[in-house]
C-alpha cells in the first residue's frame, strides 16, 4: 500500500506528538496497521514491533480474506470462517471472529452539511411509536404526533391511538394553534399518513394532505432519499420525548397522558 507524504506526516505526528497507539491511528486515518508500522520503522530506523510484527496463524490466509471481503463487504464472519476452514485454517471460530474484525474494510462515513433554517421557514413532522394501551378488550397502538420548529426547536406533542390520516391532520391543527401560526414548509419522511407512493425522488402525497396544505397555505416537502440529516430535529425530539418525558411516566388514560404532555 502506497502512503502519500502528507499521510506519512500525519502518522508520525499522531505517533510521536500525540502518543497515539497504532490501532487508534489506523481507525483515524483508515490506513492498515502494517503500513503504519512500516512508516514508523522507516522514520526511526528501527524495527517497530507493536502487535502486527508478531506472526499469527491467520497470516497465510490474509490475502484470500482481504480479497473475499473486497468482493463481499457484508459477508459474515461465520461464513468466512467456513471458507478458510475448507482451506485448512487451524484456528477456532471465536479467535477467528476476533481477528477478522481487524481486517474487515471499514465503511467511510458520509459527511452531511449542517442544515440551517430561518425563523418561520420550516417545521419537521413524524410519528413515534410508544407501545400499546389496553382499552377494554382492545390493544391499541400508542402513537405520538410530533412537530418541531426547525429554527427554535420548539416541540409540539400529542398522543393518539393510531396514525390514520384524520389524527395526522388533527395533530397539525393542534400544533398550529399552540404555535399561533405555522412554518412556510413542513418536512415529511415516508409516512403512510402523508405519502401514497414514492419512487426515487418522485413522491405522490396523500390528496387529503395536499388539500389541507392548500387550505393553510404551506408547502409539504418530502425528505430526500437517504438524507436522514434533513429530519434530524424531529428524530432528536422523539428521542428526547422517549427518554425525558415518557420513561417511567404514570398516567390513567390518553387524556391524562396528553394533559401531562
Amino acid at each position: 500500500m502506497t502512503i502519500s507524504k502528507e499521510k506519512e506526516a500525519e502518522i508520525l505526528r499522531y505517533y510521536h506528538v500525540e502518543k497515539w497507539p497504532v490501532g487508534t491511528i489506523e481507525k483515524k486515518l483508515g490506513v492498515h496497521h502494517d503500513a503504519i508500522n512500516r512508516v514508523i520503522s522507516q522514520a526511526t530506523g528501527t524495527l517497530h514491533s507493536e502487535r502486527t510484527l508478531r506472526t499469527s496463524i491467520i497470516d497465510p490466509y490474509l490475502p484470500f480474506i482481504r480479497e473475499t471481503l473486497e468482493k463481499y463487504h457484508n459477508l459474515c464472519a461465520s461464513r468466512l470462517y467456513g471458507m478458510v476452514k475448507e482451506r485448512d485454517y487451524p484456528g477456532g471460530p471465536d479467535h477467528f471472529r476476533h481477528l477478522i474484525a481487524e481486517h474487515r474494510p471499514r465503511k467511510i462515513p458520509e459527511a452531511f452539511l449542517r442544515l440551517k433554517t430561518l425563523p418561520g421557514e420550516q417545521g419537521q413532522i413524524d410519528w413515534g411509536h410508544f407501545g400499546y394501551l389496553t382499552i377494554g378488550q382492545a390493544k391499541r397502538p400508542l402513537m405520538a404526533f410530533v412537530m418541531v420548529l426547525s429554527w427554535s426547536r420548539q416541540i409540539f406533542l400529542r398522543f393518539y391511538l393510531n396514525q390514520q390520516t384524520a389524527n395526522f391532520l388533527r395533530g397539525h391543527v393542534a400544533a398550529f394553534e399552540q404555535f399561533q401560526g405555522l412554518p412556510k414548509v413542513l418536512l415529511y419522511d415516508n409516512l403512510k399518513s402523508a405519502t401514497l407512493e414514492r419512487q426515487g425522488d418522485s413522491i405522490r402525497f396523500n390528496p387529503q394532505l395536499l388539500e389541507f396544505a392548500a387550505h393553510y397555505h404551506y408547502e409539504p416537502r418530502p425528505v430526500a432519499v437517504y438524507r436522514g440529516n434533513e429530519k434530524g430535529r424531529v428524530e432528536r425530539a422523539i428521542r428526547y420525548i422517549r427518554n425525558n418525558f415518557f420513561a417511567a411516566r404514570e398516567f390513567t388514560d390518553l387524556d391524562d397522558l396528553n394533559a401531562q404532555a
